[in-house]
């Protein structure tokens, strides 16, 4: 095993012709595709990897300067592919790494036959022609509430990002992973991602984009899908899923599973 692929727990499994990668998004691990990957391993290559940062990674590997915006991680996703020796795939991208996959494929087309985006948004802040869902006044009362007590702030967000109680599987499994972060690597990392705007990189982007999101999702308001359909650069589909939560994964998956399935084994058609 290589470092890059020791370091982000790179795993690989299934069988196929095809490579289907599953990226995770902030708060989580690899495990969020706990309910997809027993659909995937008989029919494809099926590569699992945890983003710097997340609980299960060694935080002494995390570079603040270099995590300073979504290029780090894609320009890790784009060394996985490379050290695999993948030249073409699948990706499948959730919140965080959907926009990851954005840069990557911008970055490097060739590496890329399809994007699957879960959950995704361009840009979180409201502006006057876009509404993104959050004022930055309430980011700043966000990022206050995880400076001050970060396990307080996890029992709270937990629920809010899942859409449900804290006794539900879903929070519970959300919690946990969101815990496991080292606080100030969750700061730095949520900041970046709730003050970012990858809205001017969208018409850069020539794969084509399967674009799935939850009728309900604190983070993303079900007109951002839209925004990401009529503002990619190449050809995308969009589907909204009768679900909630941002991670419809977790809480939903025998809606999502189904639908995931669906946009990863069929191409866009005219």
């Amino acid at each position: 095993m290589g470092i890059v692929e020791e370091a982000h727990n790179v795993k690989v499994i299934g069988k196929g012709d095809a490579t289907i990668v599953l990226a995770h998004g902030f708060g989580t691990d690899q495990s969020v595709w706990k309910h997809l990957v027993p659909h995937l391993v008989d029919t494809y290559r099926v590569v699992l990897y945890d983003n710097m940062g997340a609980g299960t990674t060694n935080p002494d590997y995390f570079d603040f300067d270099r995590y300073s915006s979504l290029d780090g991680f894609a320009y890790d996703l784009i060394s996985i592919l490379e050290e695999l020796g993948i030249y073409s795939c699948i990706f499948v991208g959730h919140s965080l790494s959907a926009m990851v996959g954005v840069i990557a494929a911008i970055t490097r087309p060739d590496l890329f036959s399809k994007l699957v985006m879960l959950s995704a948004s361009p840009r979180y802040l409201n502006d006057p022609d876009y509404y993104g869902g959050f004022e930055q006044e309430e980011l700043d009362q966000l990022f206050r509430a995880m400076s001050e007590n970060y396990q307080a702030w996890c029992t709270g967000f937990a629920p809010l990002a899942v859409g449900g109680d804290m006794d539900s599987v879903a929070v519970q499994e959300f919690s946990r992973t969101l815990f496991n972060m080292r606080p100030d690597i969750a700061l730095c990392v949520l900041k970046h991602i709730f003050e970012g705007d990858m809205r001017p990189y969208l018409g850069l982007l020539r794969v084509p984009c399967h674009i799935v999101q939850s009728t309900k999702d604190l983070a993303v308001p079900v007109n951002v899908a839209e925004y990401l359909h009529q503002n990619v650069g190449g050809e995308s589909v969009v589907e909204v899923m009768p679900t909630e939560g941002h991670l419809p994964q977790l809480s939903s998956p025998e809606v999502v599973v189904p639908v995931l399935l669906r946009h990863i084994r069929e191409n866009i058609t005219a």
